[in-house]
């Protein structure tokens, strides 16, 4: 596929995402604290049949970033901000940072295959883009399916899916909860109450809590 300069609107329906097996298989010999995230997280973390997922999304510290790009080379990466896609080399060092999305493309087939989380670190911990407050070491944060792929905790996954609850998101808070011990129940609950202080996943935490 042709390369461009340019930024432009992204096509969702150009999607054709790896699955955490094909991500694996490409990460699995970097050097990086990367994990996979969001929904399918939270399908590693459950071990059982997934559901269905329109894409695929890792993170990574910001400052690690570079060694997930050289492990791409048969991709082009883009800076996805304001529903535009800005090619990586283009990206202003302000738009890197307001933006901590990157889609990486198929050069050959012109697919989108996996978005990129740059997140924050600080003193090697995991801090959470919205509120610095709320921090995890990364051997708390990054678990292990039983082949060795990483994925981020379901508490953290819960975290960033609470701001705007899509149905699949209540979906996979429904499915995960009876499977998260006490303990990431409240690290969920506390971690709520930072960002969203009003949330019905804090009410059903406390609940449970209560119980």
């Amino acid at each position: 596929m042709q390369a461009t300069n340019h930024a432009f609107a992204p096509c969702l329906d150009d999607w054709q995402p790896w699955t955490p097996q094909e991500v694996w298989s490409r990460l699995r010999h970097v050097d990086a604290r990367w994990c996979i995230a969001a929904g399918w997280a939270i399908d590693l973390f459950l071990q059982g049949r997934p559901r269905e997922h329109e894409d695929i999304e890792i993170a990574v510290p910001a400052n690690e970033f570079a060694k997930i790009n050289a492990a791409l080379a048969d991709c082009d990466l883009f800076v996805v901000a304001a529903a535009l896609a800005t090619p990586l080399e283009a990206a202003s060092r302000e738009m890197l940072g307001n933006s901590h999305q990157t889609w990486a493309r198929d050069r050959v087939t012109g697919k989108w295959r996996l978005d990129i989380f740059r997140e924050p670190s600080l003193e090697g911990r995991w801090v959470a883009r919205r509120d610095s407050r709320i921090q995890l070491a990364y051997d708390e944060l990054i678990l292990f399916d039983p082949q060795g792929i990483p994925f981020a905790c379901p508490e953290v996954v819960l975290l960033f899916k609470a701001k705007a609850v899509r149905e699949k998101d209540q979906l996979d808070f429904d499915r995960v909860l009876p499977f998260m011990h006490e303990g990431r129940r409240k690290w969920l609950h506390d971690a709520l109450k930072r960002v969203h202080p009003s949330h019905a996943w804090s009410e059903q935490l406390a609940l449970l809590r209560s119980t």
